[in-house]
């Protein structure tokens, strides 16, 4: 009856720390979404500065 015990205790310590997990997942979703709906805002203005990959200078000949 022991280790009945024990393994009921561990399947409930699994089904809370999966739900933590599933917590901090969706907690962080949402605040990525929410970051990108702040700065949705900012886009209409348009980007300031050429992208990296593009270099400023011509290539030499």
């Amino acid at each position: 009856m022991f280790e009945y015990e024990i393994h009921q205790m561990r399947a409930a310590e699994l089904a809370r720390e999966a739900d933590r997990r599933h917590l901090i997942r969706e907690v962080r979703r949402n605040r990525r979404a929410e970051a990108r709906r702040r700065s949705a805002g900012d886009e209409a203005e348009g980007r300031v500065s050429a992208p990296l990959w593009k270099s400023r200078f011509t290539r030499a000949a």
